[in-house]
């Protein structure tokens, strides 16, 4: 049966190797994350406003096709749901507004809290495994302790050591995880509040649009 120095050596490298991965796969996660709210969302009100101006005039005209067609060569959130909208123009404002809310919250915002929720579980999952190893590097020096009357300093060195690194890079994993995403919490309220502002215009020019079409001209 193996003593407890080579168990907790063993389960050193372990907690290293663990730890590594879940640095890499929190790091992962979070750049594809950032990436994706970059890719849907305009930089600003501004940005987005332009989009809409030349979108309300294609309305205006009662050219959906060329709505749609615009709404195509931008793959944004709000530009992709302003093309749903028109595709859909004909199943009234309460049953599209519904579509609309649900498309979004399903294909962009479910997307984004999945990639969120494995980096909070690496947030939390990085001091708990360094906690664990620095259990194992004292379980070793007390082990070490116990099995003989003198023990050099030296000899207690290489637990101590795992006890110490394991929890100190459990915490350099969490703590950027941590900022990071709330970064992007921001990011994506901020993303959250221009869409909202995009689906109300957009359903009021289409609302419009509709009301036009139907409307016979006057002779």
């Amino acid at each position: 049966m193996p003593d407890i120095t080579t168990v907790v050596s063993f389960a050193g490298q372990a907690c290293y190797g663990g730890l590594a991965l879940m640095a890499l796969w929190g790091a992962y996660c979070t750049i594809i994350v950032w990436r994706q709210v970059t890719q849907i969302r305009f930089r600003n009100e501004q940005e987005q406003t332009d989009f809409l101006n030349k979108f309300d005039e294609q309305l205006a005209a009662n050219d959906f096709e060329a709505a749609d067609q615009l709404c195509k060569d931008d793959p944004r959130a709000v530009p992709q749901l302003a093309g749903l909208a028109v595709n859909n123009r004909n199943l009234g404002y309460a049953k599209l507004r519904s579509l609309l809310v649900d498309r979004f919250q399903r294909d962009v915002l479910a997307d984004l809290e999945h990639r969120l929720s494995w980096v909070y579980t690496m947030i939390k999952a990085a001091p708990m495994v360094g906690l664990y190893g620095t259990v194992l590097g004292m379980m070793g020096a007390f082990g070490k302790l116990g099995a003989s009357d003198k023990v050099s300093p030296t000899a207690l060195a290489s637990d101590i050591m795992v006890a110490l690194t394991t929890t100190a890079l459990g915490l350099t994993i969490a703590i950027p995880l941590i900022i990071c995403t709330n970064s992007i919490n921001v990011r994506i309220r901020k993303l959250e509040e221009l869409v909202g502002y995009g689906l109300a215009r957009v359903l009021e020019g289409i609302k419009q649009a509709l009301s036009t079409e139907t409307v016979p001209e006057e002779k």
